[in-house]
Formats: C-alpha cells, sequence, structure tokens
C-alpha cells in the first residue's frame, strides 16, 4: 500500500473521529448547558405567569371579602321605654332611624309602640349573582331591600308599622343616586321575578324573599338592622343607650 493511500486513510479516519468529537461536543453542550438553560427559563417563565395569576387572584379575593363586609342599608333602633299599660300588657316604644354608615340619620325617626317584646323587623329582599358583586354593578353590586313594616309576636303582622312602601324604590336608594327604570321594575315586580325563575335568571337575580329577623328588645338598649351586600340580614346586639348629659 502506497504511504500516500495511508495518508489519506489516515486522513479519512482521523477527520470521521474530529466530527464524531465535535457531533459529541454539540449534543453534550445542548445536553448540559442549552437544554438545562431552556428548562430553567421556561421554569421561571411558568413561576412568573404563576405568581401573576396568583397575584390576580388575591386582588379579586381581596376586592370580595371588602364586598363581603360592605352594608347596604343600616337602621337604628332605640327602645325608648317598656312599660305595662292600665290592662296590665307589655308595651314596648321604640324610635326607628334608617342610618349611614358614620351613624348620621338619612330618615325621619319614628316612634313606634307595639304590645310584647318580641319586634319583628319584616324586609323583602332581592340578592343578585357573585359575578355583579365582583363587576360591583351600580344596581346589581350588591343585595337591595325595602323595610316592609315593622310587628310584634303579639300582633297580626298586617297590623304592622309600614316603613317603606312596597311596590316603590326605598327613598334611601332614590337618595343615593338617579333610579333606573330596571330597579323600580325590580321593585313593581318583585313578586312576579320571586315566581318566575327565568324571569328573575334574565335579570340577573339569584334570591328573592322575605326575611323577617327578630329581636327580644330590652329597655334602655339600641341595636342595629343591618343588610350586607350578600343579602344576609343581621340583627346587632343590644348596647346600653347614652344617657343624654346634664348641665351641672
Amino acid at each position: 500500500m502506497s504511504s500516500g493511500r495511508v495518508f489519506s486513510v489516515r486522513s479519512f479516519v482521523g477527520s470521521v473521529v474530529l466530527v464524531a468529537v465535535a457531533a459529541a461536543s454539540v449534543y453534550l453542550s445542548y445536553e448540559l448547558v442549552v437544554k438545562p438553560r431552556q428548562a430553567l427559563q421556561n421554569q421561571i417563565r411558568d413561576q412568573k405567569e404563576t405568581i401573576l395569576r396568583l397575584e390576580q387572584e388575591k386582588q379579586r379575593l381581596e376586592a370580595y371579602l371588602k364586598i363581603l363586609k360592605r352594608i347596604d342599608r343600616r337602621a337604628r333602633v332605640e327602645v325608648l321605654r317598656q312599660a305595662k299599660d292600665q290592662q296590665g300588657n307589655l308595651q314596648t316604644t321604640i324610635r326607628f332611624t334608617e342610618v349611614d354608615d358614620t351613624g348620621k340619620p338619612i330618615s325621619v325617626p319614628r316612634e313606634l309602640t307595639l304590645p310584647g317584646q318580641e319586634v319583628y323587623f319584616d324586609t323583602l329582599v332581592i340578592k343578585f349573582d357573585d359575578h355583579f358583586i365582583e363587576q360591583g354593578d351600580p344596581v346589581r353590586g350588591g343585595a337591595l331591600m325595602v323595610f316592609r313594616r315593622i310587628f310584634s309576636s303579639t300582633m297580626r303582622a298586617e297590623d304592622g308599622f309600614v316603613i317603606d312602601t312596597e311596590g316603590q324604590v326605598p327613598e334611601a336608594y332614590t337618595e343615593r343616586q338617579p333610579t333606573s327604570e330596571f330597579e323600580k321594575e325590580l321593585w313593581r315586580r318583585f313578586w312576579d321575578l320571586a315566581n318566575d325563575a327565568k324571569l328573575a335568571r334574565e335579570r340577573g337575580v339569584r334570591a328573592i324573599h322575605g326575611d323577617a329577623p327578630y329581636m327580644r328588645l330590652e329597655p334602655d338598649r339600641v341595636y342595629e338592622i343591618c343588610l350586607r351586600s350578600t343579602g344576609e340580614v343581621i340583627i346587632t346586639p343590644g348596647t346600653r343607650m347614652a344617657q343624654p348629659q346634664t348641665n351641672p
């Protein structure tokens, strides 16, 4: 075999080895450097997207929880006196005043005398789908309520004292913002909505019904009746009524 041919074979083999080494280097470089780097970059990107998504969810939940704590209507009930009449029947006199979040009256106080001690606060409540609350809808972003009437356990509900006019938008809402036709229809067709699931669903109504919480009232106590934005009507525990200050 001539020296030229031997050199060519050696050169070919050397080239093959060099190509193999280069290919191995590229492969190892990809597997040991490029691929881990891409995986790390993908992991970092996924983590950033997860963090962003969690932060957005946190903000949404914080906003939702803040809304859930909101009181949409509030009334103060002061028990002015409790005494028996000439027939020996207990009579309870209260002062009912609707107030804002600061406790400032937004309606004319009404003094009512009812027989007995257990007093019912009859309301009509409209609750909307949750997404309206999350979106802060001007009407459906909370619950709506009518203070229908007040009566006691020893009298007929029909004989109770009317507070808001049924079928009309309560003054407390009309004073906040101009009343829309949609809101007027809600109260005008309250019982239609309550008895027609399709009609209620078209208007975003989740629940619609009466609610009449009651309290055994004690003299010289102050209670609050509150409507949460979720539609829950609550009565707070009574606190002692502040005594009027007298000049020395």
